[in-house]
């Protein structure tokens, strides 16, 4: 169904209820209590009544801000009625229509009269109301920019390293590609998911969410001013996330997108293919192998990793020297390094073509053989190479065609595994095979015809991600949005755990804070302006609007 048609029906239910548990209450008002069941009008005249500002009525059915709103607006209307003790107001707030409902049919409920104040009384009330105010906006305006703009993300894993770094914390804008409208609009703000981890022993699905799953719209985007195109740094949704159904709360992740629909993607020795030729890089594009390196005796690791940053290691002693397994190295430095006088060799670690990358392995083609095909659901996509049936690796991948909208392929048993995910999780439909035919929704069919884009997304650290070659594509319906500038840069705030050497303390990076990111060039444009501008609305708008009342006057 539409996102606006049930959109539509989550308001008007709200609606309903407001109007059940308030009518009374309008009337004793002085309003028709037929106004109580208008959508937005009954919060307008709730401000009214309560001389606060009638323009928030806009903000009462958002997703994310309706439900902070429609909660303060409550609050105001109670203490109309002098309602105003800490239990009635956590009663307003956690059993809003429920609580309202037993002021509003109780027969004792009177409107309370004006209460009166010395001069210096009202000013103290005055201020604290108005510090009230501030915060509530403060709240509500940061909201609506983590929601409907720009959400801020952090860089715990050296996935993009060195494009981006451990540590980073981006802006990123949400209307590049066209917003994506909240699927779950009943959510504590500014928390992506879960609350709080219950432990290792526990059960990650089980872990208290931060919305209510049962509150869900479907997926829907408005139109954006581009296209993800080859090359973007992308966040987008991790596809694979178990914990959480709602697309828009799944763990966010950045990568780079290296294949767009239609694209030929292939890795050949650990290089980028892309339609057949090598890969195209962006000017600030690091990308980077892992490497061995035997020396004569022990290296300087903090003095190198003073010299080239991030510089994940491991480090063992052997019979003639030193071994080094380096996680990332771009051709540069490792040709840099190997002129030392002490490496005896250095050599980037491929896998062997043909080599599984493989954590669990179900005997697919003799499923699909012996007409028992059922799609797979115990395969460990973090470990497994994607798609599941082929003998491929992360240095060796494809070729593959990355699917793309109103293109339609032959299913067949050596391609279901490549499009099972897309026709049964994406795209929603149901798909079993019989009598050597497969059925999807029912009807026997040999063509597929994909409803979305997809994409391909691969870190600039390639052998030390989390991407597309095990989660496979990324559809559109993931996509987050474009990595705007980096806000905080800390060295050393996140550990890796598979480095025998960490960071001495941790260190912000000024140089690179507030600075563009995503734009291909090495000099990048700085956005301290923006922040600036920022932070003075968040908090300054209280001193702004009383700066124009008298100016006004």
């Amino acid at each position: 169904m539409n996102y606006f048609v049930i959109y539509s029906l989550y308001v008007l239910l709200l609606s309903l209820l407001m109007g059940i548990s308030t009518w009374k209450l309008f009337k004793k008002l002085g309003i028709n209590p037929l106004f109580a069941f208008i959508p937005f009008y009954n919060y307008y005249l709730i401000l009214k009544k309560a001389e606060k500002p009638a323009w928030w009525t806009v903000f009462a059915y958002f997703p994310v801000v309706g439900p902070i709103m429609i909660s303060v607006f409550h609050l105001y209307l109670m203490r109309l009625f002098g309602k105003t003790s800490t239990t009635q107001r956590v009663l307003t707030v956690l059993l809003p229509f429920l609580y309202i409902a037993l002021v509003n049919y109780d027969a004792k409920t009177e409107l309370e009269a004006p209460e009166y104040l010395l001069p210096g009384e009202e000013e103290e009330k005055h201020g604290k109301e108005s510090f009230l105010g501030s915060v509530t906006f403060a709240v509500v305006f940061a909201t609506v920019i983590h929601v409907f703009i720009t959400q801020p993300f952090g860089i715990p894993t050296g996935s993009m390293e060195r494009t981006m770094l451990v540590g980073d914390f981006l802006f990123v804008n949400k209307l590049n590609y066209g917003f994506r409208m909240p699927m779950r609009p009943v959510s504590i703000p500014f928390i992506q998911g879960t609350i709080w981890d219950t432990g290792e022993k526990g059960n990650p699905k089980d872990d208290p969410k931060s919305y209510v799953e049962a509150v869900k719209l479907p997926y829907f985007r408005f139109p954006g001013w581009e296209e993800p195109k080859r090359n973007d740094i992308v966040v987008f949704n991790y596809p694979d996330d178990s914990v959480h159904i709602a697309i828009d709360r799944k763990d966010p992740y950045v990568k780079r997108l290296v294949a767009e629909p239609g694209d030929v993607m292939e890795m050949r020795a650990g290089r980028l293919f892309i339609n057949g030729k090598p890969e195209v890089r962006m000017g600030d594009a690091q990308v980077q192998h892992s490497y061995e390196v035997y020396t004569s005796s022990q290296l300087d690791i903090p003095s190198l990793y003073d010299l080239y940053g991030f510089l994940p290691v491991v480090e063992q002693q052997t019979t003639n020297g030193y071994y080094y397994h380096f996680q990332g190295l771009t051709d540069d430095v490792a040709k840099e390094l190997s002129q030392s006088s002490l490496v005896l060799s250095i050599n980037e670690i491929i896998e062997k073509k043909g080599d599984k990358d493989l954590s669990y392995y179900p005997d697919v083609n003799k499923s699909i053989e012996s007409q028992s095909f059922v799609p797979s659901t115990k395969i460990n996509y973090s470990s497994t190479i994607f798609p599941h049936d082929k003998n491929w690796n992360m240095d060796w991948y494809g070729p593959v065609t990355i699917p793309k909208k109103g293109t339609t392929v032959i299913l067949t048993s050596q391609n279901i595994r490549l499009y099972e995910k897309i026709i049964t999780v994406y795209e929603n439909n149901t798909l079993e095979l019989k009598d050597g035919k497969f059925i999807i929704n029912g009807r026997p069919t040999e063509k597929y015809t994909f409803a979305y884009n997809y994409y391909m997304m691969v870190g600039d650290n390639r052998d030390a991600s989390l991407d597309g070659r095990y989660f496979g594509f990324v559809p559109e319906t993931h996509i987050v949005g474009k990595p705007m500038f980096t806000w905080l840069s800390v060295e050393g705030l996140f550990q890796d755990q598979n480095s025998s050497y960490q960071a001495n303390g941790k260190s912000l990076r000024w140089d690179r804070m507030f600075k563009a990111t995503n734009t291909g060039e090495l000099h990048k444009t700085s956005y301290t302006w923006l922040a600036v501008l920022l932070l003075i609305v968040f908090f300054g708008w209280e001193y702004i609007m009383n700066f124009i009342k008298k100016f006004k006057k």
